[in-house]
């Protein structure tokens, strides 16, 4: 019996590439999303068994999705598929609950490989994935219950940062300068007790800030 699965792109190209992809395979897309509320949608009226869910779309992040999605079906494996290798976006995902992380440049084997494993109820991250990220995951446990005080704008630029946006995104998306953005990052890690971005993401994670 084959497995229903529901892939979620903006891009037209992405899904017909990847139902000719999985054509020999057990798995059959049974439904396309385009947009985040799109998927939240479409898995409430009829769930899938997995989902492939694309990082950045209109209408609501892959992240943010994944993270409704959990709340509402903590079973469904979701498999996040990306054209970035982000070390931000890798650690949000595995907070976030997701079966595995696969790059759009990744063989058709791993792409088979990564949903097999979800569908199993196997993790499908890789321990290249999980060795980059598990001092981000371990590290913010321990303050995620402390109470930071950061400023209204700090706030914003962690909301942003945890975004996977760099500093020169920030700057832009709000209106401020590149070395201010770098100073409200400094402080940011100083205040919650974290050495990197990532690190200060999966917090963010984890106080619901994002």
């Amino acid at each position: 019996m084959a497995v229903s699965l529901l892939v979620a792109d903006d891009h037209q190209v992405v899904r017909l590439g990847l139902k000719n992809v999985l054509r020999d395979t057990n798995f059959e897309v049974t439904a396309e999303a385009t947009t985040g509320e799109e998927v939240l949608q479409k898995v409430a009226e009829n769930p899938p068994d997995i989902v492939l869910l694309d990082v950045r779309m209109p209408g609501g992040d892959g992240l943010h999705v994944l993270g409704r999605l959990k709340l509402d079906h903590p079973h469904l494996p979701v498999v996040l598929f990306s054209t970035y290798d982000n070390p931000t976006y890798v650690a949000r995902a595995v907070a976030l609950g997701a079966s595995g992380y696969v790059l759009k440049s990744d063989s058709r084997e791993r792409l088979v490989e990564a949903l097999e494993m979800a569908i199993r109820g196997e993790s499908a991250w890789t321990r290249e994935e999980l060795r980059r990220v598990t001092g981000a995951l371990a590290t913010p446990r321990v303050v995620s219950d402390v109470e930071v005080p950061l400023t209204q704008r700090e706030s914003e630029v962690l909301r942003q940062l945890a975004n996977g946006l760099t500093n020169k995104e920030i700057a832009l998306a709000l209106g401020i300068s590149y070395e201010t953005v770098k100073e409200h990052v400094q402080h940011i890690l100083r205040k919650i007790g974290v050495s990197d971005r990532t690190q200060a993401a999966v917090w963010a994670v984890r106080k619901g800030l994002v």
